[in-house]
């Protein structure tokens, strides 16, 4: 099996994007240490993108994949694991 691409940006530390205040972003879950860089932001609103990320990724969501009140909530847990996926995933 061929490895996967190099992106052809140089990574970008998240810390370095966290720290820019004209982007107003904030770490609400997730890894955030110096190891970790970011080659390209998505957006999904897929319930679970683990298996199209190749690692590096800066992943944007607003929430539409998760369950609403009519579906009875989220699940207790619900963040903690698609968090975990994205993060197992090298995604960020």
């Amino acid at each position: 099996m061929p490895a996967p691409p190099v992106p052809p940006t140089p990574p970008v530390p998240l810390t370095a994007l966290l720290a820019r205040e004209d982007l107003a972003l904030r770490l609400l879950a997730g890894p955030c240490g110096p190891g970790v860089v970011i080659h390209g932001a998505h957006t999904t609103e897929m319930a679970d993108p683990y298996p199209y990320l190749l690692g590096g990724e800066l992943l944007l969501t607003a929430g539409v994949h998760v369950p609403g009140p009519a579906e009875g909530g989220a699940p207790a847990g619900y963040f903690d694991a698609y968090v975990d996926r994205i993060v197992a995933a090298g995604g960020a």
